[in-house]
């Protein structure tokens, strides 16, 4: 039996993947069809550190989940036009707030944990990465992002 490498991976199935992920953060819209097109990019381009090439799609939907979020990132509001409908308004809705309670839990922390932050989820950067542009031990980076995690999923729980 032979291994299977990120060279013969189905390119249409994970575009496929990246899209159906990027829906589920942002709804059916223009602007996840641009987040899966980003998704799939970023996944070629990275391929090679993906741990596991026989069974990609948990990294691939990582990858796009994470577009998905840096597309809430960048746009302060979703607009709702007719190119935009979603199935479900509600869930358009739903993602709107969630984006607009993720801006308000992230403005009371101070520069450097939002650094880490954007830089670990929203532009993939690696922990040995993040560790020496900030000029901390990888261990330390790990260990404030999960307190990090902790504090901003207590805050959203407030919200």
């Amino acid at each position: 039996m032979t291994q299977r490498t990120c060279t013969d991976w189905d390119w249409g199935k994970v575009r496929a993947l990246c899209l159906h992920e990027t829906r589920r953060v942002l709804g059916a819209s223009c602007a996840a069809d641009d987040a899966a097109q980003e998704a799939a990019i970023r996944a070629w381009r990275h391929r090679d550190r993906c741990r596991n090439p026989a069974r990609p799609e948990p990294w691939i939907a990582r990858i796009a989940r994470r577009e998905a979020l840096r597309v809430i990132a960048r746009r302060p509001e979703l607009p709702i036009s007719e190119d935009d409908a979603v199935a479900d308004p509600r869930q358009e809705f739903s993602n709107f707030v969630d984006s607009l309670d993720l801006r308000r839990a992230m403005s009371g922390m101070d520069g450097e944990d939002k650094r880490l932050l954007i830089g670990h989820y929203w532009q993939d950067l690696p922990y040995s990465e993040l560790a020496m542009q900030l000029g901390l031990a990888e261990v330390t980076v790990r260990v404030r992002l999960h307190r990090i995690r902790q504090r901003l999923r207590d805050t959203l729980m407030e919200i």
